[in-house]
């Protein structure tokens, strides 16, 4: 339903199914609670394709490839991505969101004791750049303005802009970049 842009109600949601509505309310605590399952669900997957990625001796590279996990997740699911961040509903639980998000905030606290970031990077307003710059790129996407063989190119070079921004070496960051794009 989501994927043929159908409104989604209760009764739309059980028919054909042999589902009563009760069944919604029993589970979800109706349909408030469905969606929060939903958006809680998107981020779940995520964060399951995030800890698919092992670290490496390379911080940088790392967070490149949870860029590109982050990408795939939204081109690969798009509808379940819309969802995740359609806040009409709220989340009964953030620690599945957090988890997602700590895991970027990780990858840039290992590449600022690495050396790789200055030591006065701060690896939540890092993260929170790089997912926000993450994000942006996926809705581009998903709204059909931007072309999907553009988004790569993009991606990368506003990673390596952000890295290099946060006291990366500019050859050594783009480097790093590709190959988690490679391999993420």
């Amino acid at each position: 339903m989501l994927a043929r842009r159908e409104p989604v109600t209760l009764r739309s949601l059980v028919a054909g199914t042999g589902v009563s509505t009760m069944a919604v309310y029993t589970h979800f605590d109706g349909m408030p609670g469905l969606w929060r399952a939903v958006r809680h669900e998107g981020f779940v997957r995520l964060l399951a394709r995030f800890t698919d990625i092992r670290p490496t001796d390379d911080a940088v590279r790392d967070l490149a490839a949870l860029g590109a996990i982050y990408q795939a997740h939204a081109r690969e699911q798009p509808d379940l991505y819309r969802a995740m961040f359609d806040d009409s509903y709220g989340l009964d639980d953030a620690v599945v969101p957090d988890a997602a998000f700590d895991t970027l905030v990780d990858a840039a606290a290992r590449a600022v004791a690495d050396g790789r970031f200055d030591a006065g990077c701060v690896p939540r307003d890092l993260a929170t750049r790089y997912w926000a710059v993450g994000h942006g790129l996926a809705m581009l996407r998903l709204g059909l303005v931007l072309d999907a063989d553009a988004l790569p190119g993009h991606a990368q070079a506003l990673s390596v802009a952000l890295f290099t921004d946060a006291g990366d070496d500019p050859a050594r960051c783009r480097a790093s970049v590709l190959a988690g794009w490679a391999g993420g």
